[in-house]
């Protein structure tokens, strides 16, 4: 299931996205991460022949079983990660900057055991 911090971010970002629209096109993506739409073309192709993302001819992006479990445990990190560095007394923005590094990085075992410790 391993996939890169970039597949990993637009996965995130897809999953982001569809919560609030309803549906997610390409153009939605690049307008969210402030990438050329030709950039994420590219990068959402490679994530349809990995399997991770469906695409209907109309150009909208659906996340299959293993994009959305990756995008949810990305995201869950990110949320949890934040939340704790505010916690912390972290400034908000940079807590949110941080997290989005960390949670590309940090292994399952850490992960569980920092979520473990701030429920």
């Amino acid at each position: 299931m391993a996939v890169g911090e970039s597949s990993e971010n637009y996965l995130e970002t897809i999953l982001i996205l569809s919560k609030s629209h309803p549906v997610v096109r390409s153009v939605d993506v690049a307008e969210e991460l402030g990438f050329k739409k030709s950039s994420v073309s590219v990068a959402m192709k490679n994530l349809r022949e990995r399997e991770h993302i469906t695409v209907t001819k109309e150009g909208y992006i659906y996340l299959t079983e293993s994009g959305r479990e990756i995008a949810e445990m990305i995201y869950e990190r990110h949320q949890l990660l934040s939340a704790w560095l505010v916690k912390l007394g972290v400034d908000e923005k940079i807590a949110a900057e941080d997290a989005c590094k960390i949670e590309h990085v940090i292994s399952k075992e850490s992960f569980d055991a920092i979520k473990k410790h701030v429920k």
